[in-house]
């Protein structure tokens, strides 16, 4: 092959360092905000069951969000869509921080839900990688742009180490951190050059949400992908409160959650040239079952060991299985059909993951008469869902195309 032949993602990469950086920096707020989440809720909340409510919060702020900056990003283009995003962040920071002045868990609420305009808005960073990249490059941006958070998942819990206690509130010093990570880096989207898809009315603007959610490969992306995400926000969300619960300290439960960010994120340096190599279907099938694995491994014990290997075979399962689930979709739809699935996608498995974020309080503290009942009854919950996921792989693999 000739060098012109050869495609030019050169605007690609330059749309890539953007987006890794502000994966890098703004990103951190999420890893920040999930370990320390379930904690300010169960110090505000009027029941221990309802402590990681402020986290379903800003999951259920992530899916009520996703068809309105998807549709505001085909509209106005990405960089509209991230800086509404930034700014919900921002807003959902404040009202944190000015519900633990006050002790106000419903206000709590409100400010974790607005935090999940940011998370969703973070969400599409994968698909912008992708816009503008060839078919060859499309995995590899996708991986190296999900890779960007492993500076914030190393970043985020150090925030929380330094900032929980220094405050006379608990917690208040991280919020204003927060606030500040959006006011400092928004000016990282203005960077961004990618071009706004063109509108289309009717049969010309691609098959519609019904039509697309029959394709079997879109809808194997999308159970696989809410699966993984929702399965590893199931355990994620709890295991603060687990590790403290059994007697560990708090910077214990920073630390477990920053390996399990950093496993999310260190495998995306190769994710997408083991898809390139060995195919996504593959390395799907291999997310779901490290995710077993460490379902295995948190059921096992509770030692601290229990906690980090469980945690950082779930950030692995979660990267092979989302990664690949998000470059399967990328690859089963048009450019004009790209607003109106990915949103769709977004809702779908937000949805997902709101279902699990709110299971996952009740089954730790309300599911058994001690904190290790609730700790295994958390992670025995992922077992119909991987075989829901496993299940859906299988029969896209034995499938006759039509």
């Amino acid at each position: 092959m000739t060098s012109a032949a050869q495609p030019d993602d050169s605007l690609a990469k330059r749309n890539l360092i953007v987006l890794i950086l502000a994966q890098a920096t703004l990103g951190a707020q999420m890893p920040l905000i999930f370990t320390i989440g379930g904690l300010a809720g169960k110090m505000l909340a009027p029941n221990a069951c309802l402590a990681t409510l402020p986290i379903t919060a800003t999951v259920v702020g992530s899916m009520m969000s996703a068809n309105p900056l998807s549709a505001l990003m085909s509209r106005y283009g990405r960089r509209a869509g991230f800086i509404a995003g930034t700014m919900g962040g921002m807003a959902g920071a404040a009202l944190c921080a000015l519900a633990l002045s006050l002790g106000s868990f419903p206000l709590f609420l409100l400010g974790a839900f607005c935090s999940g305009i940011y998370q969703s808005s973070q969400g599409f960073f994968r698909f912008a990688a992708a816009d503008t990249a060839s078919a060859a490059f499309r995995p590899k941006a996708i991986s190296w742009v999900t890779a960007g958070g492993l500076v914030a998942a190393i970043t985020g819990p150090e925030i929380v180490k330094l900032t929980a206690e220094s405050a006379a509130v608990p917690f208040l010093g991280s919020y204003m951190t927060v606030i500040a990570l959006n006011l400092v880096f928004v000016w990282l989207f203005f960077l961004l050059k990618i071009p706004t898809p063109v509108q289309h009315k009717g049969a010309a603007g691609g098959r519609t949400r019904r039509q697309l959610l029959s394709d079997p490969r879109i809808r194997v992306a999308v159970i696989v992908a809410a699966v993984s995400y929702a399965l590893m926000n199931l355990v994620m969300t709890s295991s603060p409160l687990a590790v403290v619960g059994c007697g560990y300290q708090t910077s214990d439960a920073a630390n477990v959650v920053a390996a399990h960010v950093l496993a999310m994120f260190v495998p995306s340096f190769f994710t997408g040239n083991l898809i390139a190599r060995f195919g996504v279907e593959k390395i799907m099938g291999i997310g779901l079952f490290i995710l077993a694995a460490a379902g295995a491994v948190a059921i096992a014990g509770v030692e601290l060991e229990n906690f980090f290997v469980a945690l950082i075979l779930l950030g692995i399962g979660w990267n092979f299985g989302f990664i690949g689930a998000t470059t399967m979709l990328t690859a089963s739809h048009s450019p004009e059909e790209r607003g109106k699935m990915q949103g769709l996608n977004d809702f779908l498995v937000f949805g997902g993951v709101t279902i699990a974020s709110m299971s996952s309080g009740g089954l730790m503290n309300c599911s058994g008469s001690s904190v290790i009942a609730g700790w295994q009854a958390v992670n025995l919950a992922m077992l119909p869902f991987l075989i829901l996921a496993g299940g859906s792989l299988i029969w896209l693999a034995f499938r006759r195309p039509e």
